[in-house]
């Protein structure tokens, strides 16, 4: 029987992931959609939601020099004829965009972009094209799970628009290439200097003893790199957000190691005395109490906490959408994109299994459900008051587990910060310039101003009133003539000056979809109920 491997964490030392080993996917194939870059190109008549937290202004013309913005424009008013004497002129070889009427955002930062690797069986082509198409024009992939070298190559064919995809970032697993167990802080220095002579952008941590985390974070930040963490449960209780932040971590990924540091009564999670954290069903039910666990809202110890990771500047990345089947499976698992946007082998590696990460389904039920819905209130308390009071928190997916689909579920952590509290156009900023501002990158990209490059989000439909305009699939509407239609889905994704169809994008990803299932004879049904007459068995680990 064929196993996949499981999501590992070697205590005390460094991360060995799913994705170091297996083989590395198919990289991206040479570009062949997109037009421009052009010596110059005007964007007329835009609604412009420029990501730094101003609402809306329209209509607007976008002056664009190759790949830098170089005039904004308001050229009217709603409703109103535009002058042309007040627009900017265009000349012969110009690029004319007309978008009248539509939206522009900056182009959206996926600061948790996994590329994906061999068990999901996503070949690189299928997870960019879904990014593009959902307005996603920069990546950081934690973990650069196909290895240092395949991820920089395809940063670097990236930066040149050789290939179809976003901005690429390779924060390296920390260990990842190591000779030996990395286990004092010599070893720990030495490997992040290679790491850094190699090209990475960053870190990506999980745990180890605390003297080797603690050199590793500060000659990673000395070396001028950044820095993310999953703080996994092995080693939390010795090491919690509290900790990386003071040693100068970037940014904490998911929620790991925030409750624990606001712990007031205890030290160490309560867990059963037969929890196991390689049952992933232990791992995750448990999880769903550990924020009632922690301080209270507003206690002392909650503000505590709070005040120094504020005066500490530092980022959350929260990745609300990858844990919503805790709270909701029947929502993750029957979205309705799954039929034509995802792969027969990233559906099968979604399943119930007892060895494969995330799929800890072994017996799910209300009593779980209901847990995590009151862990989620908690958390969100934390994340949008630490927003509200200056805290920096960014927008990132996870894709690629627990039916959690690239691109599509972007957009569902965008709807997740909106849940959380934050206003639309907060919602837009932490995508977008906030993301920029983690990345070091905040005077290149992450907002529509003249100087900035051009990563563009440009839609027919209102984002700031739905966000669920910014979904492939689009939103369900109905006309006066009582007709169902769908509408929104981006329409144009611009980075680095180069314009991409984003919906002939997706239509490339139902092709490459429908090939596989085509190959196979495969269809998705549901675990354990009855499959359709002749189809391929879908949750097979043969």
């Amino acid at each position: 029987m064929k196993k996949y491997l499981h999501y590992f964490i070697a205590s005390s030392v460094f991360i060995l992931t799913v994705f170091q080993a297996q083989s590395q996917i198919e990289k991206a194939p040479p570009r062949a959609e997109g037009e421009g870059q052009y010596n110059r190109m005007i964007i007329r008549g835009v609604n412009l939601i420029n990501g730094t937290g101003s609402p809306m202004q329209g209509p607007c013309d976008i002056v664009v020099e190759k790949n830098k913005i170089v005039e904004i424009k308001v050229v009217g008013y709603p409703g109103v004829p535009i002058d042309p004497k007040s627009r900017p002129k265009l000349n012969d070889g110009d690029k004319e965009l007309d978008c009248t009427g539509m939206y522009m955002l900056p182009g959206f930062v996926d600061m948790h972009g996994h590329i994906g690797g061999k068990s999901q069986g996503t070949p690189a082509e299928y997870v960019y094209k879904l990014w593009l198409g959902h307005g996603i024009t920069t990546i950081r992939d934690p973990s650069a799970g196909n290895g240092l070298d395949w991820v920089l190559d395809q940063k670097a064919k990236s930066l040149k628009n050789e290939i179809t995809a976003p901005r690429i970032l390779a924060y390296t697993a920390f260990g990842m290439g190591a000779k030996e167990t990395i286990s004092t802080a010599e070893q720990a220095k030495a490997w992040v200097e290679e790491n850094a002579k190699k090209g990475a952008d960053g870190i990506k941590f999980f745990g180890a003893r605390p003297e080797v985390i603690e050199v590793a974070i500060k000659r990673n930040k000395e070396l001028g790199l950044r820095s993310a963490y999953h703080h996994a449960q092995v080693d939390v209780a010795r090491w919690n957000v509290l900790n990386s932040a003071r040693a100068g971590l970037t940014s904490m990924e998911h929620w790991y190691g925030l409750p624990e540091a606001l712990f007031d009564s205890q030290t160490i999670q309560d867990y059963p005395a037969d929890y196991n954290y390689s049952n992933e069903q232990n791992r995750f039910e448990e999880a769903g109490k550990l924020w009632k666990q922690a301080a209270k809202p507003g206690s002392k110890r909650w503000n505590e906490v709070m005040d120094e990771l504020l005066k500490l500047d530092f980022t959350i990345d929260p990745t609300f959408n990858i844990y919503e089947a805790n709270r909701e499976l029947m929502l993750a698992r029957r979205a309705e994109w799954h039929e034509e946007y995802t792969m027969p082998q990233l559906w099968r590696f979604y399943q119930p299994s007892r060895v494969s990460h995330g799929s800890y389904w072994q017996e799910w039920g209300t009593e779980q459900e209901v847990q995590w819905k009151e862990n989620y209130k908690l958390w969100m308390a934390f994340i949008n008051e630490y927003k509200n009071r200056g805290g920096r928190v960014t927008a990132g997916s996870d894709s690629g587990f627990i039916f959690q689909l690239y691109g599509f579920a972007y957009i569902r952590e965008l709807e997740l910060l909106r849940e959380a509290g934050f206003h639309p156009l907060e919602v837009i900023r932490a995508a977008s310039l906030k993301g920029a501002e983690a990345l070091g990158m905040a005077d290149k990209i992450g907002s529509i101003e003249v100087g900035k490059l051009a990563d563009m989000v440009i839609l027919e439909e209102n984002p700031l009133k739905n966000l669920k305009n910014l979904y492939g699939t689009g939103a369900i509407r109905l006309t006066e003539s009582n007709e169902v239609v769908r509408v929104g889905g981006v329409k144009y994704t611009i980075k680095d000056g180069v314009i991409y169809d984003a919906k002939k994008l997706l239509a490339d990803v139902r092709k490459i979809v429908t090939d596989a299932k085509t190959k196979e004879n495969f269809e998705i049904f549901q675990p354990g109920l009855e499959k359709k007459a002749g189809a391929k068995v879908q949750g097979s680990k043969e």
